[in-house]
């Protein structure tokens, strides 16, 4: 085992580097004629970011002090976010280099001047005689004793017609910097937008899910689905404050946090959850764990959201007036012995009732089908937070955003409030979800 975590370790690594000196490489390299300042300031800058983002990532799980992490954070893992976009665009360009080669050619071809007459046999005589024969005094030819007139042919073709005493660069030179320019722009504008995006706050997406068994009493209820708000160094208090005014904004019968609420301590982070006391919905706000609370004291932190008025459900099940709400630990408790337990959650339930299930991962599902559960409720996936790393989340969960069915039991992934690493999200707006209950017997 410790073989094949070194075999994986080393290809991961040896696939960063190598995808690094790539990126200098176009970046650099291509775009300047000789080693010189550019480049070094480019490989320093490639280097610095690795470094601040492997810091933000080594001093957040080892509990560095808080205000280390802040500094870490921001610049480290926009990093991450910009490298990815930066090899993605540079790639694009490969494709994009010949062509633009190609155009280049044509219209410089098109542009060369038609060739000069062929000159007939005196106009190639006359010099060749005066070449032959000797001089006279100041170049006078001794047959005539006149000076010949020199006619001014064309101009060095490196003359240019400029005063500008630098070298025009060549095609393959102003190709490389169009494409490392547009990649770089391209890159720092996909990032920008994204962040702004995850900093302005999640927006309300509207889901109605029809229950068989939901009586027409509870047709229309409506619970706020909120996952994966990942409090921490980047984002703070005031985000947190957005998300509970956006809630509270839709009026929720039941308000359900489904996980990953924080990314550090109490100590470091119970200001910046502060705002959740805030929380208001008709039958009260129900919080499960997520594999982060694992990663930063899932116990103070279950205690910490009780004293802010949320509800924890650790593996248990509370009856509401027309359905069941259960919810289970997440899979990441099993190391501390606190993973879910669904026959503490579930076992005992009248399954002639509705029922409504909490789980942080979608992988849950397949447990929730053997116990009859009608809607699961998870996040966990970002929906992928930065395109394409969707198409790998599809590779660990059976549903990475939205509603599927599974057997009798339905299935809703959200993408999730906040972001997780870089402040940044593409390809996977956050929301937070409304899901409107609908009784078929309405």
């Amino acid at each position: 085992m410790v073989i094949v975590f070194a075999l994986v370790a080393l290809l991961v690594v040896s696939v960063l580097v190598t995808g690094n000196w790539w990126m200098w490489r176009r970046l650099f390299r291509d775009t300047t004629r000789a080693p010189g300042t550019v480049r070094r300031v480019g490989a320093a800058v490639i280097a610095g970011g690795w470094a601040l983002a492997l810091g933000a990532l080594v001093a957040e799980r080892a509990g560095a002090p808080f205000w280390l992490q802040q500094v870490l954070a921001w610049p480290g893992f926009l990093w991450l976010a910009l490298s990815l976009y930066l090899l993605l665009y540079l790639l694009a360009g490969e494709l994009v280099r010949p062509l633009l080669r190609r155009w280049l050619d044509r219209r410089a071809g098109a542009e060369e001047p038609a060739a000069r007459p062929e000159p007939d046999a005196t106009e190639v005589a006359a010099p060749a005689a005066a070449a032959a024969g000797p001089r006279g005094p100041r170049g006078a030819s001794p047959a005539t004793g006149r000076t010949p007139t020199l006619t001014a042919g064309p101009p060095p073709a490196d003359a240019g017609g400029s005063d500008d005493p630098r070298p025009r660069p060549t095609r393959r030179l102003f190709v490389s910097r169009v494409v490392a320019g547009t990649a770089a722009a391209a890159a720092v504008g996909t990032v920008g937008h994204g962040t702004r995006s995850v900093l302005r706050g999640p927006r309300v997406k509207r889901v109605t899910v029809p229950l068989a068994k939901l009586p027409r009493a509870a047709h229309g209820y409506r619970i706020a689905v909120v996952s994966d708000i990942h409090l921490g160094p980047v984002l703070g208090r005031g985000f947190a404050q957005k998300v509970v005014d956006t809630i509270n904004g839709t009026q929720p019968d039941l308000i359900a946090v489904v996980g990953d609420l924080v990314d550090g301590s109490v100590k470091d982070l119970g200001p910046a959850a502060a705002p959740l006391a805030r929380l208001r919905a008709r039958d009260g706000s129900f919080f499960v764990t997520g594999n982060h609370e694992y990663f930063s004291g899932a116990a103070q932190w279950v205690q910490e959201v009780r004293r802010l008025g949320l509800r924890p459900l650790e593996n248990a099940r509370t009856e509401l007036p027309h359905f069941d709400l259960a919810g289970v630990n997440d899979v990441a408790g099993e190391d501390e012995g606190q993973g879910p337990d669904f026959a503490r959650a579930l076992g005992d339930r009248d399954r002639g009732r509705a029922c409504v299930l909490l789980a942080h991962q979608p992988v849950q599902i397949h447990d929730a089908v053997e116990h009859g559960v009608d809607l699961q409720l998870s996040g966990h996936t970002h929906g992928g937070q930065l395109w394409p790393a969707n198409l790998i989340a599809e590779l660990a969960n059976p549903t990475v955003v939205g509603l599927e069915r599974y057997g009798d039991t339905q299935l809703y992934v959200s993408r999730g409030a906040g972001a997780w690493g870089p402040p940044t999200r593409v390809g996977a707006p956050s929301d937070i979800t409304v899901i409107e209950l609908a009784s078929r017997q309405a």
